[in-house]
């Protein structure tokens, strides 16, 4: 999907306005939020969190290899 979107001023700011396909594309709708990363030819919109999302591999590999320890703390 190719799009250009024009830059327009919201308030005393300045925003873009996303066509439904690419909302729908991101999964996202209004109030949901979007995570910039920026790259070396340009800049990446994502739905998530990246970082968050690191941190979540690291604890549910935590929570695979410990999974017997975590069972038995939530036994008792």
């Amino acid at each position: 999907m190719n799009a250009k979107l024009k830059i327009t001023t919201i308030g005393n700011s300045a925003g873009v306005i996303l066509p439904r396909e690419l909302l729908a594309k991101l999964r996202v709708d209004k109030g949901d939020s979007l995570y910039v990363t920026e790259l070396p030819d340009g800049i990446k919109l994502m739905p998530f969190d990246p970082d968050f999302a690191a941190k979540m591999e690291v604890a549910e590999s935590i929570m695979r290899r410990r999974r017997n320890l975590l069972r038995r703390l939530a036994d008792s």
